[in-house]
């Protein structure tokens, strides 16, 4: 046994570290986790969801979110809807669950007000006037006072304030999971599927579905996140040569009045991840060509949007949406080739070599 305990206690030295990183890593609840609007603590997603009416839209939202706060029990409801604006407000009144064991449970209620605006092929979501109740109603705090960057954070805002710690990593957890429900919802076939959504949220195996797919969705990102619709979506690997009404073409076959600027729009698609996806416009238009014998497409950002996606990324999808129409006539997969440095104040240019061409029958 005296043999045994150095090989024993080295053993734990070399493991501890790597445990202690993995439990530690609060990365993604540092400086930013939690934002602010004018002081006031406002957590917010934007979807873009192309091709789908303002209509369904607020249905899809209205289903999954009248379920989600009726399962909720408590005093969460839906308290005003407005189909011609788009609007929907609701109450929310949940339990987060810090710790629980045979012998104790700590948890704390969450109020919320979810405040949803929906329009064509792009929905709001906003969750805002936060409150905890804890200690049965003892101690009552508000998000500003308790959760924000000035008090759940040190000085240096690089760690998280031990007992405040475990307020800030729950609440922002509830967020993410609370926006890919509604990621979820939005791709749902119908507003009934949409509805189910909410109620799929209680079960177990559906509950570390959600936790794997959070880490990667990471839903807090200021970028807009892109929903396909199940019952649209197109993927390379899904797509063979002649499917859903697009066949693929060589890329050399593509004409030049396939993409015509000002008889439509040019959208990119940055990610493959449905639930993480960058979607913005060409504000400039764009064009087909060639560069080194090579199909390309040129895609043009105006000078005030913003690049930085498109600077880091290295493939992307490139649609074009004639006028009038909800779906693209065209669908391509680009490498990003390099290109002339943008100068400042004029619009930047991305070339992208075209890898594979859809086009609609």
């Amino acid at each position: 046994m005296k043999r045994l305990t150095p090989i024993l206690i080295a053993l734990l030295c070399l493991c501890t570290p790597a445990g202690l990183r993995a439990q530690n890593d609060d990365s993604r609840y540092l400086a930013g986790a939690v934002p602010e609007v004018e002081g006031k603590v406002t957590f917010a997603k934007e979807f873009t969801i192309p091709g789908m009416s303002q209509e369904d839209i607020f249905k899809r939202m209205s289903s999954w979110l009248d379920a989600r706060l009726e399962r909720n029990g408590n005093n969460s409801r839906v308290v005003y809807t407005s189909p011609e604006k788009g609007q929907i407000v609701g109450t929310g009144d949940e339990w987060i669950v810090f710790s629980s064991s045979a012998l104790s449970l700590d948890r704390t209620r969450i109020l919320y007000q979810p405040l949803i605006t929906c329009q064509p092929e792009k929905c709001m979501f906003e969750v805002r006037k936060i409150r905890f109740i804890y200690r049965e109603g003892e101690e009552k705090y508000t998000a500003e006072e308790w959760i924000t960057d000035k008090y759940a954070l040190n000085k240096a805002h690089t760690k998280l304030v031990r007992g405040l710690a475990k307020w800030r990593r729950k609440t922002v957890d509830f967020m993410d999971d609370m926006f890919l429900e509604a990621a979820e919802a939005l791709s749902a076939p119908t507003p009934e599927a949409a509805a189910a959504v909410a109620e799929r949220a209680t079960d177990e195996p559906e509950k570390k579905k959600k936790e794997e797919e959070k880490e990667a969705a990471a839903a807090k990102d200021a970028a807009p996140t892109v929903i396909l619709p199940k019952k649209q979506v197109i993927s390379s690997d899904a797509v063979p040569h002649s499917t859903g009404g697009y066949r693929e073409i060589a890329p050399e076959d593509l004409k030049k009045e396939m993409i015509q600027t000002g008889n439509g729009k040019l959208v990119i698609v940055i990610g493959n991840d449905p639930f993480n996806q960058t979607m913005m416009t060409a504000n400039s238009g764009g064009s087909l060509g060639t560069v080194d014998n090579k199909p390309v497409v040129f895609s043009i950002l105006s000078a005030d949007q913003p690049h930085e996606q498109m600077e880091e990324a290295g493939t992307y999808l490139v649609r074009f949406y004639p006028n009038g129409q909800k779906e693209p006539s065209i669908e391509l997969e680009c490498r990003k080739m390099p290109a002339p440095a943008a100068i400042e104040g004029m619009p930047r240019t991305y070339v992208g070599e075209i890898v594979k061409a859809r086009v609609r029958q």
